[in-house]
C-alpha cells in the first residue's frame, strides 16, 4: 500500500508498508496545507486501485475491502473531503442522468446524435463545476476542481473563480496553481 501525492506529473511516494494478514494499517505523512492524495493498493505486478482524497492535518480514516478497494473505499477526514464528495455525489447523480438519457434516444431512435448529447453533458458537467467552486470559495477544493475538473473552460470562467476565492485560499497550492493556470492560458492567448 502506497501513500502518495502528484508532485509536477508525477505521483511521489510519501508512506508505504506491505499488508501480511491484519488489514488495519497506518501511514504517515506531514501536510502544511490541504491536498490531494492518494493511496494505491498494489495487488501484483498488473493490477493497481487507487483511492483519491482530500486530506488535511490529523487523521483520514479510509475503509475499504481489497477486492473492490476504490468502489467501496470510504473516507472520513478532512472538511475538504467533505466537500469533494458532496461534489462527486452530485456529479455521479448526472453521469447517471446522462446513461438514461442515452439509452432512452438510443432506444426510441432519437434524431440527437451521440456526439450531441456528449456535448450537452459537457456542459452540464462544466456548468455545475463552476457554480460549485463558486459556491465553495472558501475550500481548496474550489480551485483544485477548477484546475482539474474544467481545465478547457474560458479564461473568464477561471479568473471569475479565482477572484471570488478568500484570500487564504488564493495563497493555496491549489489556488497558486489556478493562478499560474489562468496566467499561462492568457499567454497562450495572446501569441
Amino acid at each position: 500500500v502506497y501513500l502518495q501525492k502528484q508532485q509536477d506529473s508525477l505521483l511521489i511516494t510519501l508512506d508505504s508498508l506491505e499488508i501480511k494478514g491484519d488489514p488495519n494499517f497506518e501511514l504517515h505523512t506531514n501536510l502544511d496545507e490541504p491536498e490531494v492524495l492518494y493511496l494505491k493498493l498494489d495487488k501484483n505486478a498488473s493490477e493497481e486501485e487507487m483511492v483519491v482524497f482530500f486530506a488535511d492535518s490529523g487523521v483520514t480514516e479510509i475503509k475499504s475491502t481489497r477486492k473492490l478497494f476504490n468502489v467501496n473505499s470510504k473516507i472520513k477526514g478532512s472538511k475538504q473531503q467533505d466537500i469533494l464528495e458532496e461534489y462527486l455525489s452530485t456529479l455521479s447523480k448526472l453521469n447517471n442522468r446522462n446513461l438514461d438519457k442515452l439509452q432512452s434516444n438510443f432506444e426510441s431512435n432519437s434524431t440527437t446524435t451521440f456526439n450531441e448529447q456528449q456535448q450537452s453533458f459537457i456542459k452540464q458537467k462544466y456548468t455545475y463545476t463552476i457554480q460549485f467552486a463558486l459556491n465553495n470559495y472558501n475550500s481548496e477544493v474550489a480551485p483544485y476542481l477548477a484546475v482539474y475538473e474544467v481545465p478547457n473552460t474560458t479564461v473568464h470562467f477561471l479568473d471569475t473563480i479565482y477572484n471570488r476565492l478568500t484570500q487564504p485560499i488564493k495563497e493555496s497550492k491549489y489556488g497558486i496553481l489556478l493562478k499560474e493556470t489562468i496566467d499561462l492560458r492568457i499567454t497562450e492567448e495572446s501569441n
